[in-house]
């Protein structure tokens, strides 16, 4: 399945290299909603909120209510993860608040699932070098990818892996990290970072896993 992303910042849609570089931008909203109403899921990330600068809260509750989003960034508390999904996200995505201290935070994960639910659960494993990066991928961890879905995989619906080193840079994800992953995880898989083309999208699908594209779609390098 392909997942196609919006990604806010200051109140546009923006593509980022690696976290960090804003490589494209657009205020066109009503023709990304349109082109994307298609799908049967979209990704919604606010940007600044991971990033601890502000929000674009009106906007995310807006696409939500248009589209058939998992909305993340910035969803630290189990009240701002309920306002989400009372705003119309059908799934949250949880990040930086699955680590405390340097270490695996699996209380707070049961409380989520226990207060929400594991099926509007999506829990993100972004990593730098083969590490977890937290709070907009500014801190790393010692935690792999592997450590958090053993870790964490009853609590929720699936994992959202972001390979950092190759995000927004159309190089191809590397599909033995994906392979490995998938084999760690009976949840549904969801992998970002630098997908380029539909022939890798269709890869990826043949292995049980599905794909988070952005800059692809918005340089026209896939339909949308």
């Amino acid at each position: 399945m392909l997942i196609p992303s919006i990604d806010l910042m200051g109140g546009k849609i923006v593509q980022l290299e690696q976290g960090s570089r804003k490589a494209l931008e657009f205020d066109n909203f009503d023709e990304w909603v349109e082109r994307f109403s298609k799908y049967s899921l979209v990704q919604l990330i606010d940007l600044d909120a991971a990033m601890g600068r502000g929000n674009n809260g009106d906007l995310v509750r807006e696409l939500a209510r248009q589209l058939p989003c998992q909305v993340g960034g910035g969803i630290r508390t189990i009240e701002t993860a309920r306002s989400v999904l009372d705003a119309g996200a059908r799934r949250v995505i949880l990040g930086s608040s699955l680590v405390s201290r340097g270490a695996i935070n699996a209380a707070f994960a049961q409380d989520a699932a226990t207060e929400i639910g594991p099926e509007k659960l999506v829990f993100a494993a972004d990593c730098r070098g083969g590490y977890i990066a937290i709070k907009g991928w500014k801190e790393s961890t010692a935690i792999t990818a592997k450590d958090m879905m053993r870790a964490l995989e009853p609590f929720c619906s699936a994992f959202l892996y972001t390979h950092i080193d190759t995000e927004g840079l159309l190089k191809g994800i590397p599909f033995d990290v994906v392979r490995e992953l998938r084999s760690a995880t009976s949840r549904q898989l969801i992998t970002a970072g630098g997908i380029r083309s539909e022939e890798e999208v269709a890869q990826l699908d043949a292995m049980g896993v599905d794909a988070v594209v952005g800059m692809a779609i918005y340089k026209g390098l896939m339909p949308a």
